[in-house]
């Protein structure tokens, strides 16, 4: 990681070859020209936002970038997880055909994760490929999913089942943006900072403990750090396993129960964070359950995703079989082998592992952690 005291920004870098590229954290970069001067030079710049984050931000980054691009354009898509999905990645793919767009256009992908999604597989499919930057805008994006390369839209089956791994030219995390970003959206994201605690780094989560109320408050030193040690230990992991082969799996502890969640309501009802929040509180269960960690760890972790402000009691997604359909969903969830679920567990405080569990182990989990 290296740091610019001087300017008051950070950089961490993703380390993968030709590949490798630049997380840039700190205030107004946004509307800098001088934050997108060493990308691929094009005459052409799309930016890619939703109805939400456009109005609020889309006028400084087109400014910033017509010092750069000849042509800077912007397509709005509908907010919500509700609308990643065919329909609404084919409006990207019209405003780059219609605008005659080359294979150098460079795409900024405006918005949460969802945006940061979609924008990284279109311009992973375009052309069979063009350079796209991630400007993320929501602290979920900033810490993870802006973060690493994977892009993806949702399937009515499946959560981000159909997609690629395509790395960004570079990620911008200005802290400013946090300033609008609603409670609700804040607490999304501090459940994917929480994660980094239990599966990579304790000391990390003795600090969110003890800084909880000031992320809370959006104080701006607390929430530099707190992305700049998620994207620290993010970077590491995925420099190691840009593919998820191995050890990036970790990096989804809480996803497999928290993605059966958002399915299983349908895209939308619950935030991506609050089902990661209380799929990491099944997932101590089910670690505690397999003898890895005590219950002193399950109620230290299951307390502070409480305190985020974030659910920690799972929904329920069937009136007569909840166990049944959590089951048959998280068959379905990407890194189920053969059918087999595959979950990711604490192998011990500050270590994950990825292991099976028994149907009736995990359907006596489910029950105790549902209402």
């Amino acid at each position: 990681m290296q740091a610019n005291s001087s300017s008051g920004t950070a950089q961490v870098h993703i380390n993968l070859a030709e590949r490798s590229y630049p997380i840039v954290i700190g205030a107004s970069l946004l509307g800098q020209p001088a934050t997108y001067r060493d990308l691929p030079a094009a005459s052409t710049a799309l930016i890619v936002s939703n109805s939400t984050v456009a109005p609020l931000y889309a006028a400084q980054l087109q400014a910033a970038l017509q010092s750069h691009y000849k042509t800077v354009l912007l397509v709005t898509l509908p907010d919500g997880e509700a609308h990643k999905d065919w329909p609404t990645l084919q409006l990207i793919f019209d405003a780059l055909l219609k605008n005659g767009c080359d294979r150098k256009t460079v795409l900024f992908a405006l918005g949460g994760g969802v945006v940061g999604d979609m924008t990284g597989f279109a311009a992973a499919s375009y052309m069979r490929g063009v350079p796209f930057v991630q400007v993320p805008t929501t602290l979920l994006a900033q810490v993870d999913s802006s973060v690493g390369g994977k892009t993806a839209i949702n399937h009515p089956l499946g959560k981000n089942m159909i997609g690629a791994f395509y790395q960004p030219q570079q990620v911008v995390c200005d802290l400013d943006v946090l300033k609008t970003l609603p409670a609700r959206e804040l607490s999304a994201g501090l459940a994917e900072v929480i994660k980094y605690g239990p599966i990579a780094d304790m000391a990390f989560l003795d600090w969110i403990e003890t800084n909880l109320n000031a992320l809370l408050a959006r104080e701006p030193a607390a929430l530099a750090h707190a992305i700049r040690r998620s994207c620290e230990i993010k970077a590491s992991v995925v420099g190691q396993d840009e593919r998820e082969s191995g050890l990036r799996a970790i990096l989804n502890f809480g996803h497999t129960f928290g993605h059966a969640i958002e399915a299983g309501l349908g895209y939308g009802a619950w935030l991506h964070g609050e089902g990661v929040g209380c799929g990491m509180v099944m997932a101590a269960h089910l670690s505690q359950r397999l003898g890895l960690v005590d219950a002193a760890f399950v109620q230290r972790l299951s307390t502070l995703i409480q305190r985020a402000g974030l659910p920690v009691v799972g929904a329920r997604l069937s009136p007569t079989d909840n166990a049944g359909r959590y089951l048959e969903l998280m068959r379905v969830d990407k890194k189920a082998e053969a059918g087999e679920i595959r979950f990711v567990v604490i192998d011990g405080p500050g270590r994950a592992a990825v292991r099976s569990a028994p149907d009736a182990l995990v359907r006596e989990v489910i029950d105790s952690c549902c209402d």
